[in-house]
């Protein structure tokens, strides 16, 4: 988005599609934090390509099919969801508003859809699960196994249903507009999960702070051997989040995870990556249904989440979209996203002819290049 265009917003009208959420993003928010939040790695190529190969799924739908009672509840890892849809998990949330990470899983919870805190949360986890509702674990693997083995433990103490662990940021990805900005966290902001350095609050001469950070935290030694690693430790459901190759997706059930995450990362690490969701078939297919098959990365409304289910995925992760609903509005903002996706759903299922979340699913799909 270009700043006349974010400028070109009207403060007036009440926002009824993501674009309009995100307009009122990108001109509230500080410029440097706005690049944070909307910018990808290197010329940014993969976080283009994840918004255009969706607009190139068209769906078949189907005719005189009842769906008068027509329904967007689910199951997502074995408990309920009013949607086939997760918060994602969105690091550093106070640089958006002030409660944060909070707010938006308070909205998630109202939504009835789980939310995933990242590890890199800037409210604690702790505090993210007394709100209630359903909240799983984001994990990245540091470079100290016992402070990450300890976060495992506080999940599973404070009710968190879930481990997802992420899997395709050995380090950051080299994200240009932070590191022209020498983007560095403000001192109210702070990793509360796990100690924030003082790298992250120092403006690099030559990058990005946040960068500097992880890159000392963040262990670029991962092997699958970090899944039998997290049995050993934990009974909680396994995700793994961050496949793109079919050849993953099969060594990932092998080692028994209970869901996969179909992700680039929002185009934020390897730039010229496969788009989510020309992935998702490959890896739907090497699955074979033996887990559950989450997608995220572009997604912006209800008819994505139709098109992620007809091509094999029982739900998708929403991420920048809560982002902006909670720089425009808060707590209230980031609902009003949710309910939005959820109406958008609920149209899009019925008008594709299918009564349930399920019915997606034998949707049929042609792919017209854009």
């Amino acid at each position: 988005m270009t700043p006349k265009e974010r400028g070109r917003v009207n403060r007036n009208a009440e926002p009824i599609t993501t674009a309009d959420f995100e307009r009122a993003a990108a001109a509230l928010l500080p410029a440097e934090v706005w690049d944070f939040v909307a910018g990808g790695s290197g010329a940014e190529a993969t976080l283009s390509a994840n918004r255009a190969a969706l607009d190139s799924v068209f769906v078949v739908p189907r005719v005189l099919q009842d769906v008068s009672a027509g329904s967007t509840r689910c199951t997502m890892l074995g408990g309920p969801a009013e949607m086939p849809v997760a918060a994602a998990p969105v690091a550093y949330q106070r640089l958006i508003h002030p409660e944060g990470e909070a707010a938006t899983a308070r909205a998630a919870k109202t939504a009835g859809i789980p939310y995933v805190v990242s590890t890199l949360s800037s409210v604690p986890l702790e505090q993210i699960t007394e709100a209630g509702g359903r909240v799983w674990l984001q994990l990245y693997w540091l470079r100290d196994e016992a402070t990450t083995l300890n976060l495992v433990r506080r999940a599973e103490d404070a009710g968190c249903e879930a481990i997802v662990v992420t899997v395709d940021v050995p380090w950051m990805g080299r994200r240009l507009r932070d590191i022209r900005n020498r983007f560095a966290l403000p001192a109210h902001v702070r990793t509360a999960n796990i100690e924030t350095t003082a790298a992250a609050h120092q403006p690099a001469v030559d990058g990005s702070a946040v960068a500097a950070h992880t890159s000392q935290e963040f262990s670029p030694a991962l092997t699958w051997s970090i899944l039998d690693r997290l049995r050993e430790h934990t009974r909680l459901p396994l995700v793994v989040k961050g496949i793109l190759a079919p050849e993953d997706a099969r060594l990932a059930v092998d080692h028994g995870v209970d869901a996969i995450v179909v992700s680039n990362h929002g185009g934020r690490q390897l730039d010229g990556a496969l788009p989510s969701i020309d992935a998702l078939p490959g890896v739907a297919a090497a699955v074979r249904g033996e887990c559950e098959i989450l997608l995220d990365s572009g997604v912006r409304n209800g008819t994505d989440v139709l098109r992620a289910l007809a091509l094999g995925a029982s739900g998708v992760l929403l991420g920048r979209p809560l982002i902006w609903g909670l720089a425009a509005g808060g707590e209230r903002g980031a609902r009003r996203v949710l309910h939005m996706f959820k109406a958008e759903l609920h149209d899009a299922l019925g008008l594709a002819g299918c009564p349930d979340v399920a019915a997606a699913g034998r949707l049929r799909v042609v792919r017209r290049p854009a």
